[in-house]
């Protein structure tokens, strides 16, 4: 299975990369499986934003964290427990790179798949 964007939303964030700012972030958490197994994983991706049109991903200030990895496949029940975590994992993926994630300033609705 190609990956699955499960949940993502854009927000309103602060970090800097590569001498850049980044003003956003798109947060997803994303399912992908492979060899009879399924891999969940939290993925921000910092960009500019620099007007209110701009959201334009940079490749330079993108980390994730695996937060789920077995056989298996993919299960609503087992996505809503991670993503009762979900910002928790994301905050803290952020703050091992000096960033921040401003969750009660959303620059779009959230999409579910």
């Amino acid at each position: 299975m190609d990956p699955l964007d499960v949940y993502k939303q854009y927000f309103e964030a602060e970090c800097e990369a590569n001498g850049v700012p980044r003003r956003a972030v798109l947060a997803a958490l994303v399912a992908e499986s492979r060899d009879r197994r399924i891999r969940y994983y939290v993925s921000l991706s910092f960009f500019p934003h620099e007007d209110p049109e701009d959201f334009r991903i940079s490749y330079d200030a993108c980390w994730e964290e695996t937060v789920y990895d077995a056989p298996g496949r993919r299960s609503k029940k087992r996505e809503e427990e991670i993503l009762s975590t979900f910002r928790e994992r994301a905050n803290a993926i952020a703050a091992e790179h000096g960033a921040e994630i401003f969750w009660d300033r959303p620059l779009g609705a959230a999409r579910r798949a």
